[in-house]
């Protein structure tokens, strides 16, 4: 894979060395990016858009100009997820009250699960055998995949952001808001009662990622901050604080060594998780939506509200940062 694509060799990138490698391009969604996803053997790329489309596209797509195009919703899709036990189905989750899973190799639908609310966060058990889906209007549901049917509903009295399973699939972790201060709330996944809660942030906790190796995890919330926390203990460990706005996204990369943040900043900063300070700062020209590193290269997946050179409307492309430069 390595030669084919040009990829550089696994190793913390240093300023120089991100400095070196590019950034390649995919289009055709026609409006903007809320969500991008690998999938579990990292040869597929999916990204969900206001367009009410998603689509599928593999490395060389760049070349060739050829993805899948997912069409069935009726309303934006704003999260994508893989199924971790299987490189060929995608789950997304939409504005339409649906969540809808995809055969990649064919492009169809296989199942359409109607829920109770707009859905704007997704996340599937690393077991396989649950997908949990998030609602605008802060509530839970959990599909049970063998027969794609809702067996769980919870709804909260506030505000529910993003939320990951963490390795073992025992727990949900959830960022939310309320009272002026951000939590994460953990649940278990038997039967969806909390078993923790702790104050996060002096904000809404929006985005959470664990950890690949499930060591900690991190959480990225509305005062601009990033916090590193041990999950044994459940503790802060470490911050960091050069984001200027609301830190939106949040991606480890494969062995946990680097951890990408994105906000409404013009720009993604890599960070070293042993020190947590930054090793690079990518600027994209405009507010991020959604990153997600490969699982088994450094390459960072990006979208946002990128806009034309003539600034008229969004184009929707979707980016991959950190192949190096073909050498002519």
């Amino acid at each position: 894979i390595n030669a084919e694509y040009g990829i550089q060799q696994p190793a913390m990138w240093t300023n120089e060395r991100a400095k070196s490698l590019t950034t390649r391009e995919f289009h055709g969604h026609k409006k903007k990016v809320h969500s991008v996803a690998w999938n579990a053997n990292g040869q597929r790329l999916a990204s969900g858009s206001v367009d009410k489309t998603a689509r599928i596209w593999s490395l060389e797509d760049h070349r060739k100009g050829k993805d899948t195009e997912l069409r069935g919703h009726t309303d934006s899709v704003d999260q994508v997820c893989w199924d971790p036990t299987s490189p060929d189905q995608l789950a997304t989750a939409s504005a339409d009250k649906t969540v809808r899973v995809w055969d990649a190799r064919s492009g169809k639908c296989s199942h359409n699960v109607s829920t109770p609310g707009e859905n704007i966060n997704i996340a599937w058990n690393p077991n396989g055998k649950q997908i949990v889906v998030g609602s605008a209007n802060d509530a839970i549901t959990v599909i049970e995949t063998r027969k794609m049917k809702k067996v769980s509903e919870r709804a909260f009295p506030y505000e529910v952001n993003e939320f990951v399973f963490d390795p073992s699939g025992e727990f949900l972790f959830m960022g939310q808001g309320g009272q002026g201060a951000g939590y994460v709330e953990v649940l278990s996944t038997t039967d969806w009662s909390t078993v923790r809660k702790q104050v996060a942030h002096t904000a809404s906790v929006y985005c959470i990622e664990f950890d690949p190796l499930g060591r900690y995890f991190a959480m990225g919330a509305a005062d601009a901050l990033v916090s590193l926390w041990d999950v044994s203990e459940l503790i802060s460990m470490a911050g960091y604080a050069s984001m200027q706005r609301a830190v939106r996204a949040l991606s480890f990369n494969f062995d946990g060594t680097m951890l990408a943040s994105a906000s409404e900043d013009p720009f993604i900063d890599i960070i070293d998780v042993e020190t947590m300070e930054r090793i690079h700062r990518e600027e994209t020209g405009y507010e991020m939506n959604t990153i997600a590193f490969h699982p088994t290269e450094n390459l960072l997946a990006h979208a946002g509200n990128d806009k034309d050179r003539d600034d008229y409307d969004f184009q929707g492309s979707v980016k991959v940062f950190g192949f190096q430069r073909e050498s002519r």
